[in-house]
């Protein structure tokens, strides 16, 4: 299936990079050439919004040696004793579940399936996660009234080089994200600097997950991470080739795998910008399977980062997204407010 039409395809051939697919790949490297090849690249950039919601990025501009420092800091953090990684155990009372990550089901935080909770099957994986809000300075991007436990401390590892790599990591993936979201903005015939305010003191969680290998298989209808729709503005992940990997559903309901490329990102839209943009662009499901007997003992690291606007922006109906014919359909919510419940309903308080 083509996510092209004949006129976007033509008008972008020259610039724009892209391996045709429903998950597509595209080269973001025009975006630095000019306001021109912006606008052509927020064209393909809205098309594929309105068909998959995925997409996989190259010409990116982020660093091999940050994104290696990060790979090889995760490695080295889950082969870590299972005493050791339990030291690091997310505080119960932290919403954001900073540290290695306690057990749940990403399943049950889907809407449809809340009153399945108590059913869903824990996700076959290991977390770490950490989140600005966690830093020193943390609590400068939150407005008043918000929960102080949103301000507990990331818990870092005693590892060489470790916070380096993370920090330097989550750095670039914001220079990343605000690029991407200045896209968005071209791609719904917004200014540019539309979601500027609105992002500047986000709330984001950078989440390392482990897959382990599988000696023995996991229970039937057990994913290493369940059927899941993200809940934030965008995701940008960074995958590794091992087996058992991301698949998406697509409108036939087929499970389709997403390309792996070296030093690629995968980029997915959340539930946010579904509301924002008035379900014009598609918060796709999505999850990770498990590997094949053959391949069980291959395990597997992926690394979101879960971009969220700031606590206090008002989700909405964006104006070039709706009319008389076609009025908003979500109610708005504070970004803070929908996150802090969806990590409720998916990990407990």
């Amino acid at each position: 299936m083509s996510v092209l039409n004949a006129e976007i395809a033509a008008d972008t051939a020259a610039e724009v990079t892209v391996v045709d697919g429903y998950v597509p790949v595209i080269d973001l490297a025009s975006a630095r050439t000019g306001e021109a090849a912006d606008r052509r690249l927020a064209a393909v950039i809205d098309e594929v919004c309105r068909t998959s919601g995925f997409l996989v990025i190259v010409g990116h501009g982020v660093a091999d040696d940050t994104i290696a420092e990060m790979y090889r800091a995760t490695r080295e953090f889950f082969a870590l004793p299972a005493a050791v990684k339990n030291g690091l155990l997310a505080d119960p009372a932290d919403p954001l579940m900073r540290g290695f990550g306690r057990k749940g089901s990403l399943a049950a935080s889907n809407a449809d399936a809340e009153v399945q909770q108590e059913r869903a099957l824990p996700d076959v994986s290991e977390t770490f996660t950490v989140n600005r809000l966690g830093e020193p300075d943390g609590g400068q991007a939150l407005p008043a009234d918000a929960d102080p436990a949103l301000i507990t401390p990331n818990q870092w590892p005693e590892l060489p080089g470790f916070t380096e790599a993370y920090r330097r990591y989550y750095a670039a993936m914001e220079v990343l994200a605000g690029d991407i979201m200045r896209l968005f903005a071209l791609a719904l015939g917004l200014p540019e600097d539309w979601f500027q305010d609105k992002i500047e003191r986000h709330m984001t969680n950078l989440t390392a997950n482990y897959y382990p290998a599988q000696p023995e298989p996991p229970a039937p209808g057990q994913l290493r991470k369940g059927v899941h729709s993200d809940w934030g503005s965008l995701t940008i992940l960074y995958q590794d080739r091992g087996a058992g990997g991301l698949q998406v559903l697509d409108k036939a309901d087929r499970w389709l795998d997403v390309p792996y490329i070296e030093n690629s990102f995968v980029v997915n839209i959340g539930d946010l910008m579904a509301i924002w943009t008035n379900n014009r662009w598609v918060s796709t499901v999505h999850r990770v399977v498990n590997p094949p007997r053959e391949l069980a003992a291959q395990e597997r690291y992926s690394v979101p980062f879960f971009h969220q606007p700031a606590y206090d922006a008002v989700i909405e109906c964006i104006p070039t997204c709706a009319d008389l014919d076609n009025p908003a359909r979500h109610a708005s919510v504070r970004s803070g407010d929908y996150i802090v419940g969806k990590f409720s309903r998916a990990y407990g308080s």
